[in-house]
Parts: C-alpha cells; sequence; structure tokens
C-alpha cells in the first residue's frame, strides 16, 4: 500500500472537514446512509433488486461474501449498491468506501474488461480504504482506543465497525506505538 506523497494527511483533513459539516466529533458514531445522503449519492440494498432476480438472490443467499458493494454511474451521477446480507459493521464500511471514491473524484471505470474479467485499480481502492477508515475511525479515535478509552470489540461496536476496522485503524494510524511512545516519555521526564 503505497500513497502518493501528502495523500494520508488530505484524506485525514478531508475526513474531519466532512465530519464536521456532519456536526461529528471525533468519537462520534459516522451513519454511512446519512454520509451518502449528504453527498446525494442514493443508496440501493440488493434485496430491493428484487427476490425474483436470479443473480441478487444468489448473492444475498447463497454467496454473500461475492459482493459488497459497487458505484454505479448514469453520466456523473453515481448510486450505491450494496448487499444488505452482510453485518451491519460490514455495510458501514462497503457504504464508506464507496462514498470515499466520490469524495476523492475518482472517475469511473469499466468493470470488466473485453474478456469478461475484473479490472482493478489498487491504488484508487486503497485510497478509498483509507479514506473510508478515517471517516468511520478518525486518528483521534484510534489514539483514543489505544489508550484504552474502549476495548477493540467496546471500539466497533461504538463506532459501528467491525474489530477488523478498528484493527486496521489501529495499524494504519500507528495508534499503539504511538501511545506507548508518548507513555515512555512521560516516563522519562519525571
Amino acid at each position: 500500500m503505497a500513497f502518493r506523497r501528502g495523500f494520508k494527511t488530505e484524506a485525514n483533513s478531508l475526513a474531519l472537514d466532512v465530519r464536521s459539516e456532519l456536526h461529528l466529533g471525533a468519537l462520534d458514531r459516522l451513519d454511512p446512509f446519512v454520509l451518502a445522503d449528504h453527498l446525494a449519492i442514493p443508496v440501493v440494498a440488493l434485496s430491493g433488486m428484487g427476490a425474483s432476480s436470479a443473480g441478487a438472490n444468489h448473492l444475498l443467499n447463497h454467496d454473500p461474501s461475492a459482493f459488497s458493494a459497487v458505484t454505479v454511474f448514469a453520466g456523473s451521477k453515481r448510486t450505491i449498491l450494496h448487499n444488505d446480507a452482510h453485518s451491519d459493521g460490514r455495510i458501514s464500511s462497503n457504504l464508506t468506501h464507496e462514498a470515499a471514491h466520490g469524495l476523492l473524484h475518482h472517475r469511473p471505470t469499466p468493470a470488466m474488461d473485453n474478456r469478461g474479467c475484473r479490472l482493478w485499480d489498487q491504488d484508487i481502492e486503497d485510497e478509498a480504504q483509507f479514506l473510508s477508515g478515517a471517516l468511520l475511525v478518525p486518528e483521534d479515535a484510534a489514539l483514543a482506543i489505544a489508550r484504552g478509552r474502549f476495548t477493540k470489540p467496546e471500539a466497533a461496536a461504538h463506532f459501528g465497525v467491525s474489530e477488523q476496522m478498528v484493527q486496521y485503524r489501529l495499524n494504519i494510524t500507528g495508534a499503539v506505538g504511538r501511545v506507548e511512545r508518548a507513555r515512555q516519555a512521560g516516563y522519562q521526564s519525571r
């Protein structure tokens, strides 16, 4: 995961700006449906495609891990289609990830090549993953978790995310090491 120079700082700042627009502090839970509405991006649940749809039925009931969410374009208008068979924490990450693509002005790309193979731009997926994490669990929240304000399960419940997202944010921010270094520096200065 190699981000362009300055991306993390820009993404953290953008996340705080968006959270501020939504009147959220660093320790407040972000509702991804409110975020999508704020960005004027409609959200459609896969189950809303109709139980008679063989594809939707398969993805909802037989292989829910095969599909999380996608942004569908009609011109410049975005719509997020998501798999509502996932856990609430996963849905939160899925929707926020797709909203992050919009916030980062990622351009639409074809989903498949001419052979039917999935096209994937790892750089923009990594950027959306980072920004979605910063939106859901801001850096200050990761530091609060590392300081012991919440256990990982408590943090996941509080922020409406999976424990995997909490761990990702602790890792990507270096929160645990930063808190430990601050504690050691505090002990040494006594």
